[in-house]
């Protein structure tokens, strides 16, 4: 498995829900973490609960529907010096339900795609050089499951967008220690999936994580976490490597 002690990931969305539940896990396991949220004291909690496990952390801000808010965070993780080595992308925005589809607004889209197609892809296109020139790294890309869902075109839409990235992004370093893959929690009760959603958000670990821990350089996968629900990483991680196959072909 790819060791991430003493390694330092970056987790956006990481005060709550998928995103906080994982900068947990990664702690327990020695990592390092750059926690995002929105403002910085939503992380503060966060942040002491990760640094009484004996781990360093950093928590940054951006509202990512604000790309130059993304970009002065970026330069703020540059002027630390740490080097990433694991970014999960977990921070997303479903907009709206739109019972009455066909007035599906045209800023649903753009709200959407800013939040969780292009902050994303700007975050990947500025760690991924550094990844690939040292010949190491991990990008997980939080996608959904949902499918012909007109009521959530916007959300639904800049996801889709999103997988294409990744999966174009990932045929570059397909064979490398740097890899790049898609993820998803399922259905969880979180703020964005909400109260009558089926899955507790603790079905989603260690799956959300698995391509982090994932050592078979192979990119471009769909990893939903909800495949690995109740596994010991271990066998999550055995299971995504001889199951799931890059989608590039021989």
């Amino acid at each position: 498995m790819y060791q991430v002690k003493d390694r330092w990931a970056l987790i956006t969305g990481a005060s709550r829900g998928i995103g906080y539940l994982s900068a947990l896990y990664l702690a327990d396991c020695g990592c390092n973490l750059i926690l995002h949220s929105r403002d910085l004291s939503h992380t503060q909690k966060v942040r002491a609960q990760v640094e009484e496990k004996g781990v360093k952390a950093i928590c940054v801000a951006a509202d990512l529907n604000d790309l130059s808010q993304v970009e002065r965070m970026l330069r703020e993780i540059d002027d630390t010096k740490v080097q990433v080595d694991i970014v999960l992308n977990n921070a997303g925005l479903q907009v709206a339900y739109r019972t009455d589809y066909m007035k599906t607004p045209a800023e649903d889209y753009e709200i959407s795609f800013r939040v969780n197609t292009i902050s994303p892809a700007m975050i990947c296109y500025h760690f991924l050089p550094g990844m690939m020139e040292r010949g190491t790294g991990r990008i997980l890309n939080t996608t959904s499951g949902i499918s012909l869902d007109v009521c959530q075109a916007g959300y639904s839409a800049s996801k889709a967008a999103l997988d294409k990235i990744t999966i174009d992004l990932g045929s570059k370093v397909e064979g490398t220690d740097v890899m790049i893959n898609l993820t998803d929690p399922g259905w969880c009760r979180t703020d964005l999936g909400g109260p009558h959603a089926p899955n507790a958000p603790e079905s989603a670990i260690p799956g959300i994580l698995v391509g982090v821990f994932a050592d078979d350089r192979k990119s471009g996968r769909f990893l939903g976490a909800q495949y690995f629900t109740g596994m010991t990483l271990e066998d999550a991680v055995r299971k995504a490597e001889t199951e799931f196959e890059s989608p590039y072909g021989a």
